[in-house]
C-alpha cells in the first residue's frame, strides 16, 4: 500500500511539474486554438470523406493523405515548411497557396482554422 501511495504521488508530481503538458495543451499553445472545437468542427464539416484523421469517426477517406502524426512532418501540402502559422494559411486559404489543389477553400473564420489546426497539431 505505501508502494502504491509513493508512485501516485510521484505520478501527481510528474503530471503538475512546469514543463509537462499534454499534447492537446502543447497543440492550444502552438496555435491559440482549441483542440476539441477543431476535431468537432472537423466533423462538422467532413473533412474525413477525403482524409483519414485519427479521433474523428468516420474519416477514413483516401483522397487527401492521411492527417495522422501531421504535426511530427516536415512539410505541409509537400511544399511548405510545417509551422503553426503555414498550418493555418494552408487550412484557411489552400488555393491561394496552391491554385487548382483538390483541397477547398472551406470559408474558416482565423478562429476556426486555429482550431482546426491545434486539432491536426495534436495528434503529432
Amino acid at each position: 500500500m505505501r508502494l502504491l501511495a509513493r508512485w501516485t504521488a510521484a505520478g501527481l508530481l510528474l503530471a503538475l511539474a512546469p514543463g509537462c503538458t499534454s499534447r492537446e495543451e502543447r497543440a492550444a499553445q502552438k496555435t491559440g486554438g482549441d483542440p476539441r472545437r477543431g476535431q468537432a468542427l472537423i466533423l462538422r464539416l467532413g473533412c474525413g470523406a477525403c482524409h483519414t484523421i485519427p479521433g474523428v469517426e468516420g474519416a477514413t477517406g483516401l483522397v487527401g493523405p492521411s492527417l495522422d502524426r501531421i504535426g511530427s512532418r516536415d512539410r505541409l501540402a509537400g511544399r511548405l515548411p510545417n509551422t503553426p502559422e503555414n498550418l493555418l494559411r494552408w487550412i484557411r486559404d489552400p488555393q491561394g497557396i496552391a491554385p487548382g489543389t483538390a483541397m477547398p477553400d472551406l470559408g474558416l473564420t482565423e478562429q476556426e482554422g486555429r482550431d482546426v489546426a491545434a486539432y491536426l497539431y495534436s495528434l503529432e
